[in-house]
Parts: structure tokens; sequence; C-alpha cells
């Protein structure tokens, strides 16, 4: 067969690069807007936020509300109205430990809301700060990112893209080539973005369950715009190219290393469901992987150009993360904020670690210790706690590390866990000690290079 047979019509070939430019200038493309760099869905959510930050945690709380309620009811009675319809069902069909979450989130949405209950679960430190800072992002970047993720997964981008980077993906970090689409979504816009693209590939039948389990927790990595937020926080933003440079090498050798150990290692090669679909990464003889990529791209934005099915996918996407990843995060969120503020186990959890820094000569390795553990209940936490720390050196140290570990509660790790994915709170905790580990020394080296 001879790939240059295959001839498109302009219109075809517009149908698969209209959708997906859109896609990528709305979800991976970064601008500068009043001094600060951004994507357009970012830009777009907060401006909503802005203007509904009135009403949003009324709104979260009627959803969480609806989940709650939902999810008792199809447990206890199995209404065929929510048996038969497989979208319902899907939200509401959990397991014991997952409706324990989902109501231990209707409580505290609750708590938090009314501002009753014990000070710990609704201050501005915990439950607040989930509820009415978290929370309110995430429900409007949830709203814009469920109507433009089609724009990069329904029209041929991820197909084209994966035929190109198969040869590349598959023998470094055994994984599809599309994946790369993933990681650079959530570089230069969102880590929630990235996990929300991986857990519909996932749904879709596009990746198993270890291939979405790795994306998940080593490509979904932190926004540029936030690195800058941490950074700026420690004061030491005019070392942002060595900065993000240590944060991509790091991020890079931590990726080589954690698919290849447990528990990333020890997850099945299924699909959900058992349903698989066609990735194209075997080139038939007399295609290239490009010409290839462009078939597959084309016949991809063929059978999705419809206006009523974007449009009905775009709602189901958007009630589907709200409705299933909301109780979860307001769950998991809380509660880790909790443990970190008004418990020492963090603190506790960090000591094994002064011995490390001491090792390699890291001043004031008490202080930096307890900044090591407590970024699994949220990112930003450990740049707080060391901006205080007189060396710059350390600060730096905590500032980079605190963004490599990734799989924080508080955003990232909680939307992973209200997904599909197959990753218990257990493994996400095994996976974030494993990324401190690997990347730590790669971090303390380049301090070391830079000053």
């Amino acid at each position: 067969m001879d790939g240059q047979k295959k001839k498109f019509s302009t219109t075809q070939i517009l149908k698969f690069i209209v959708p997906s430019i859109l896609g990528i200038m709305f979800l991976m493309f970064p601008f500068s807007y009043e001094g600060e760099t951004t994507i357009a869905v970012a830009l777009l959510a907060g401006k909503l936020v802005d203007a509904l930050m009135d009403y949003i945690p009324t709104m979260v709380l009627i959803l969480i509300t609806i989940t709650g309620v939902l999810t008792l009811v199809y447990k206890i009675w199995e209404p065929d109205v929510l048996k038969n319809n497989s979208f319902l069902k899907s939200i509401c069909h959990a397991s014991n430990f997952w409706i324990a979450i989902r109501l231990m989130g209707l409580v505290f949405v609750y708590m938090v809301y009314f501002n009753i209950g014990p000070e710990f679960v609704r201050s501005e430190d915990t439950g607040a700060l989930i509820l009415f800072d978290l929370i309110c992002t995430l429900f409007t970047m949830f709203l814009f990112a469920g109507f433009f993720l089609p724009l990069l997964t329904d029209f041929g981008l991820l197909e084209f893209v994966g035929a190109m980077l198969t040869r590349v993906m598959r023998p470094l970090f055994g994984l599809p080539g599309r994946s790369s689409i993933d990681c650079i979504a959530s570089w230069v816009g969102d880590g929630t973005i990235g996990v929300a693209l991986t857990n519909k590939q996932y749904i879709q039948g596009y990746y198993t369950t270890k291939e979405a389990a790795v994306i998940a927790t080593t490509f979904s990595a932190v926004s540029i715009t936030f690195c800058l937020v941490v950074l700026s926080q420690v004061d030491l933003v005019y070392l942002f190219a060595p900065y993000y440079l240590t944060i991509l090498v790091a991020g890079i050798v931590a990726a080589l290393i954690l698919p290849r150990i447990p528990p990333l290692s020890k997850k099945k090669d299924t699909y959900y469901k058992g349903v698989k679909k066609d990735l194209g990464e075997d080139i038939p003889e007399g295609y290239t992987s490009r010409t290839w990529g462009l078939e597959l791209a084309v016949k991809k934005a063929e059978e999705n150009f419809d206006l009523r099915n974007f449009i009905n996918n775009g709602v189901k996407t958007v009630l589907d993360m709200w409705l299933g990843v909301l109780p979860s995060i307001m769950a998991f969120g809380t509660l880790g904020l909790i443990i970190a503020e008004y418990t020492p186990i963090f603190e506790i959890l960090g000591k094994p670690f002064i011995p490390i820094y001491q090792f390699f000569n890291i001043e004031y390795a008490v202080e930096a210790s307890k900044t090591v553990m407590v970024g699994f209940a949220d990112m930003f936490i450990p740049s707080v706690i060391g901006a205080t720390i007189p060396s710059a050196m350390t600060r730096f140290i905590v500032a980079t590390l605190s963004v490599t570990q990734l799989v924080y509660l508080s955003e990232a790790g909680s939307v992973i866990l209200g997904s599909k994915i197959d990753i218990g709170f257990l493994d996400l905790f095994i996976i974030y000690i494993e990324r401190t580990l690997v990347t730590l020394p790669i971090i303390i080296a380049a301090a070391y290079l830079i000053f």
C-alpha cells in the first residue's frame, strides 16, 4: 500500500486542523495577560470565578449534595431510573470506600458553608481554603475544560501526535505517543487538565490501567504559571530558568524510574471495562509516521465532526467532573490540610530527611525537613514554610522539590483519586515518597551548580 495514494480534500483536513488548533490555543498555548503568564482556559475560569464568586460555593454545595443523595439512593434501592441510565449509573455506583469519601465530603462542605462544627474543619487554612478557594477555581476550570478537552481528544490531534511520537514514548516510558499531549497540556496549562484528559482517554479505551496510572502521576505536571507563583513565594524569581530546567530534568528521570517500580509497575495492563481502542501505533507498509498519523487524524475528525454530539459530550464531561470529582476533592483536600495544620504527622514523617540534608551539607536541614512531607497535603505549603529559611540555596531546594513531588492532595491528588483511574490513597502516598527520593538528589546537585 502506498501511503501517498490516500488523498484528502481541504475540507477533510480542515476538520482535523481547525478544532485541534483551537484546542491548543485554549488549553496549551501560554501568553502574557496583565503581566502574568496564563492560558485561555485558566483566564476564562478566573474571570468566571470573579463574576460568580458569591454563587459558586452554593452551586458546589448543591452538586455535592446531589452526588451524596444519589449515591445513597443507588446503594440502598438501586432504582431503575439510575440503574438503566449508563451515565447516571457511572456517577452513582461506587464502592463502600468511595461512598464513605463522598459522605465525608458532603459533611465537610455543609460544615464549612454554614460555618458550623469544629474550627479545625472549617478554618481558613483547611475546609474554607478548599471550598472557597480551590474548588471555586476548579469548578470553573472543569466547566471550560469539559467543553474544550474534546478539541484535543476527538478531532485527531492525539492520533496524529501519537503516530509521530510512539517511537520515543514507547521505548523510554512504555506509553503511547498520544500521552505526550497530556504532559504538554499539564506543563503549559494545568495539572488538573492533564488528569482530566488522561481519565477521559482511559474511560474511552485508549490507555490501559497501568498507562493511565503512570500518566496521571508522572506526566500531569505542575503548570509553568504555578511554578512562578511558588518561586515568587521564596523570593527567587530571578532564578526561573535554572529552576524550571531542574524541574524538567528531575521530572524526566522520575518518569523513567517510577513506572518500573511498584506500585506503578504492579498495575494491570487491562482496559477500563475491557474496552480497547486501536491506537494506530502499527504503521502499515508504505506509510510514514506522518502520513499514517494524518490518515488516522482525518478519520477521527470525520467521525466526530457533529456539533450536537460535541455539546452533549461536553455537558456529560462537565457533569461527570462536577458530580464525581468535587466531593472527593472536598474530602481529601480538607482532611489533608487538617493533618498538616493541626497534627505533627507530616513533621514527624519529615524527620528521616534531616540526615539526608545533613549528608549533602544543606544549611537549615531541620527546617527544610519540615517541608518535605507537608507537600502531600498541599503543594504551596512547603514554599510558605520555606520562605522563612535564610539560605537561598535551601529555599531553592524546597521550592523545586515541592513541584516535582507532584501528587499533592489539595488538587491534582484529589482529582486523581476522584477519577476512574485505579490509584488508591496508599498508592498515591507511596508514589509521593518515591518521587521525593528520586528527584531530591538531582535537585540538590542542581542547587550546588547554581549556588
